[in-house]
């Protein structure tokens, strides 16, 4: 059994949790996951079932896209709405207008440096950050490049008069690595305020959006009536974007068994994808020690 699944992943769980649960249903072992969701956040988890597994590196690279909320007016130890509030400040209608707030989101285009959360899986001196948060323990984070793509608001700004607090809608379209829950703080920091993401599911990642996703019901409804084919997409799904060439015959035989290539009868942007009548059959990069030669990075398919 070898394919890619987009499931939509429920809140409440991680996702290991789901990979363990995908394992059960499949009855497969080899399963992965192309990106961490946090157990508050629902969304796109593309999952790598056989030798799907190999193109989730290739997923990961990919842009994903999210649909959040911003809360202003207070900012929390975890950026999101799981932590214990550290900081207040009010904000009412007349501090506020949408206008103002589009044209800080404007200033969020592009690549931008973000550190990363201290509850995050991050790695500083091989520790997680949220080792030493839990510890309350101080380190110094790195900082990192992300690019936003895009990112605009998606609803009215919404006032609640009682806790002095104000929320809006927001998507984003944002390089892997991007933390919303950075992005969302930082937003608010920019309008003058404390803040933190109240909410944020994922609406698309490695190239797979929530229409193609299945829930874990719907998954095991399929596999019940004996209709596993439906359940997955082929591997190639994943390599849509790199560059590509078909092989002949004569090339195939060859590639199958690893040989090196020559790197003037190629594309010359790697990695490159290598196709045997219409199916990925291996990806090629530039080899390391010679340079007029291609070596196989991933062989995929060794028969036909």
């Amino acid at each position: 059994m070898d394919g890619l699944l987009a499931l939509w992943k429920e809140r409440g769980m991680t996702s290991h949790d789901c990979v363990y649960k995908v394992r059960k249903i499949l009855a497969t072992k080899k399963v992965g996951h192309s990106g961490t969701l946090d157990p508050d956040v629902d969304g796109v988890l593309p999952l790598g079932i056989g030798k799907g597994t190999k193109m989730l590196e290739y997923m990961v690279e990919s842009s994903k896209t999210y649909q959040g909320q911003v809360e202003l007016g207070q900012s929390t130890t975890t950026q999101d709405g799981s932590g214990d509030i550290l900081s207040q400040a009010p904000v009412t209608a007349s501090d506020l207008n949408k206008e103002q707030v589009d044209r800080v989101l404007n200033r969020f285009i592009g690549e931008v440096s973000q550190v990363p959360p201290m509850y995050s899986a991050v790695r500083v001196k091989g520790r997680r950050l949220y080792d030493y948060a839990r510890k309350n323990e101080a380190v110094d984070r790195p900082e990192r490049k992300v690019v936003i793509q895009a990112l605009d608001r998606t609803s009215d700004l919404a006032f609640d008069p009682m806790k002095q607090t104000a929320s809006f809608s927001f998507r984003v379209l944002c390089s892997k690595g991007t933390y919303v829950r950075t992005l969302a703080e930082d937003i608010a920091r920019e309008l003058g305020y404390p803040g933190y993401m109240s909410d944020l599911t994922r609406l698309g990642s490695g190239g797979f959006t929530k229409e193609d996703c299945l829930t874990l019901n719907q998954l095991e409804d399929l596999v019940n009536q004996g209709q596993v084919a439906d359940c997955l997409e082929p591997i190639e799904r994943a390599l849509s974007h790199l560059p590509s060439q078909q092989l002949s015959s004569e090339e195939w035989s060859r590639v199958k068994h690893g040989a090196l290539l020559s790197r003037a009868d190629y594309a010359q942007t790697y990695p490159l994808v290598l196709y045997y009548q219409n199916q990925a059959v291996a990806i090629y990069q530039a080899h390391p020690e010679k340079p007029d030669l291609l070596k196989p990075k991933k062989v995929l398919r060794t028969e036909m």
